[in-house]
Order: structure tokens, then sequence, then C-alpha cells
């Protein structure tokens, strides 16, 4: 009797805890898209960055629901230079394009939260950095000192065409929205991100033959709004989502 009595109990907790443990889980999807624009600044070697715009593109693999892996693709204007504040008279405007790989780690994946809990909210708080390239297109540049005039109008060195080195480095925060089964489905996602390049191409000079003291890699920073979609087949996660 006893024995039936310890059998009854010892099923009894196992089938508790299986289905905490279910209960636990969820399923998630294993790939997303998405799009979204804002505005830039750029950082360059002339006198004063200036602001442009920018539109992107991303696809996500999910290696957990918030440990990505992807490629992000990049089109906007980036421009800079006061002619009238620029000792020199410099000026430009880039018509880029830029394609990037790029790891993202989020809250969620760190911190064990409780659904509807301060750390639940948070979860989408993420930091990420990549590598790519960026393809440079001057539109528009004052090659020529303003006051420069006959045998003294020597132009300023760089190309107006050019591909370098591209490192962005991300800050952002992802809010879900679950369909009607109850998946993560959409995401609206805000971002920051730095981008520094390496080489001469983002503002179309060759600040090398202007100044012997060019030691920090030209850069833009951007902050965006954008929209995810999640799709593809799902894994499940321990965490509940």
């Amino acid at each position: 009797m006893i024995f039936y009595s310890l059998r009854a109990t010892y099923i009894t907790f196992l089938f508790v805890f299986i289905g905490s443990f279910s209960f636990a889980q969820s399923n998630y999807f294993k790939m997303s898209y998405g799009f979204g624009g804002g505005m830039n600044k750029s950082y360059t070697d002339v006198y004063e960055g200036d602001y442009g715009k920018i539109v992107y593109g991303v696809f996500d693999y999910h290696i957990t629901p918030f440990l990505t892996i992807g490629l992000e693709g990049q089109y906007g204007r980036i421009k800079g230079g006061i002619a009238v504040k620029d000792p020199s008279g410099r000026w430009f405007v880039n018509k880029y394009t830029a394609l990037t790989a790029n790891l993202k780690l989020m809250l969620g994946e760190l911190v064990n939260y409780r659904q509807g809990g301060l750390l639940y909210n948070m979860r989408g708080i993420y930091v990420g950095f990549g590598l790519g390239a960026i393809n440079n297109n001057i539109s528009n540049i004052a090659r020529y000192p303003p006051q420069a005039s006959g045998s003294d109008r020597q132009p300023y060195g760089g190309e107006d065409k050019s591909t370098n080195l591209l490192l962005p480095i991300n800050l952002g925060f992802n809010y879900y929205i679950k369909d009607s089964y109850g998946y993560m489905r959409y995401v609206i996602n805000l971002n920051a991100q730095s981008n520094f390049t390496f080489g001469e191409g983002l503002d179309g000079y060759n600040e090398s033959r202007l100044s012997a003291n060019n030691t920090y890699p030209d850069m833009y920073n951007s902050i965006t709004v954008g929209f995810r979609y999640m799709f593809g087949n799902v894994r499940s996660y321990h965490k509940t989502l």
C-alpha cells in the first residue's frame, strides 16, 4: 500500500515538473526581415558635419530570440562642410550605399525575467557590431580653394568614387508585438548606430595631402526607426516569450 502511495506521489510530481517545464518554454520564428529610415550626421576631416537621410533593409537569422546574425543594406546621403566656416572652403555630398554583416545580443538572452515585469519589458535592449563595406559616390563637392586662381588653383586630393571598409556599432531596442497565436511576430525597432570607415572616401578628400595630422577615421552616426516581420520555421526556447 505504501509502495503504491509513493508511486502515485512520484508520478504526480513528475507530471507537475513536466507541465511546469513545458509552460516555461516558448516557440519563436528563426528568421526576420525589415526596413526603416532616419537621419545621419557626418564626422570627417571637413570643418563641420551636416545632417543627411538614410533608408535601410535588414535580414536576420535568429540563433535564439535574443541573439541574431544578419545582413543590413543602407542607402542615403552623407553631407558635411560649411564653406563660409571651413578655412579651406570645403564641403561635400556623398550618395552612398553600404552592406554589412551584423551580430546583435539582446538583454533577454542574459537575464532571467518574469512575464510582465520590468526586465521582461526591457528584454529587447541590445548591443551589436558588424563588418562590411561602404561604396562612396561623391555627387557634389568643393574641389578647389575658393580664394585660389590662375596657377595657384590646385585641386584638393581625393576621389569621387571609392569603397572603404565599414565597422558599425549598434545600440537599440526591439519592441515585440505578438500575433493572434501568441507568437512574437512583429517588431518595432529603434536603433542608434556609429559607423567607422577606414580610408579617405567618405568625404571625398584625401586629407593626407592637406594635413599631416590625419589620424582619426571618418565616421557617421545615425538614428533610425524600423519595422521587422518574423517568419520561417519555429524553434523552442527555454524562456517564456
